[in-house]
């Protein structure tokens, strides 16, 4: 209920006045049954954006801390992380990311949407980045179709390492659905895996119109700052005086 109250009465209302988001494909999205909305990821405010184009209920997991502090401000967390779409993490699962696929899997399981970002992370630089295999595994164990999903405009919103940026009018794009069910019983073959989630990432690709880069997102970010760590070291070596002769 509190789910429906923020997206027609609360936080949807205010969001579609002040950012008027734009949605494309929109009839891509099966208006029933499971399916799973896989995503690029450039903003914070991508998992605002992408329920707020569809009629239907679109459902994320969270980390399950978030379900379980305790007091006042946990219960208020627990209720907007509720309200909002997200479900925690099973912890049933030997890791998060068994945890993670216990959780979609029950998602899908009672029929609706859910949303994932095979990138595991946001675009540090705006490109796209090799996506992780659990959106294929998924997609395999679930018999759910995937729908390439594309946010455009959202680092603009909410830039990496600020909360808020500018306004512009994000778009959501929606791609015809990915059918894998040719793949049916191989979800524990690596080869297969990696062929699916390239297909996804590629339907990705092209809707985002971003460049994209055979590389995992987290391994990007660390290079990064290796460069940048090094050529602030350079660059303080130039700065010292010259020796005395």
């Amino acid at each position: 209920m509190f789910y429906w109250f923020l997206k027609f009465v609360a936080l949807g209302p205010l969001l579609r006045v002040v950012c008027r988001p734009r949605a494309e494909g929109v009839a891509n999205v099966p208006t029933q049954g499971p399916a799973i909305l896989a995503s690029n990821h450039l903003s914070y405010a991508d998992w605002l954006f992408v329920p707020l184009t569809l009629r239907r209920r679109v459902t994320y997991v969270a980390k399950a801390e978030y379900f379980t502090s305790p007091g006042i401000k946990g219960w208020l967390q627990k209720q907007f992380f509720s309200g909002t779409g997200q479900v925690p993490i099973d912890r049933a699962g030997a890791d998060a990311a068994a945890g993670a696929l216990l959780s979609a899997k029950r998602v899908l399981g009672e029929g609706d949407l859910f949303g994932i970002y095979p990138e595991g992370t946001r675009s540090h630089d705006g490109r796209l980045y090799r996506g992780k295999t659990g959106v294929a595994r998924l997609a395999l164990e679930s018999g759910a179709p995937v729908i390439p999903t594309a946010v455009i405009g959202t680092d603009v919103i909410a830039p990496p390492g600020k909360t808020f940026g500018r306004l512009v009018r994000p778009t959501v794009r929606f791609g015809p659905p990915l059918d894998f069910s040719r793949y049916e019983g191989m979800e524990n073959d690596r080869y297969i895996l990696r062929s699916i989630t390239d297909e996804i990432m590629y339907a990705i690709m092209k809707l985002s119109e971003q460049e994209y880069v055979d590389m995992y997102a987290t391994r990007a970010k660390e290079l990064d700052k290796e460069r940048a760590k090094a050529a602030k070291g350079s660059g303080s070596g130039t700065t010292e005086p010259p020796a005395a002769a």
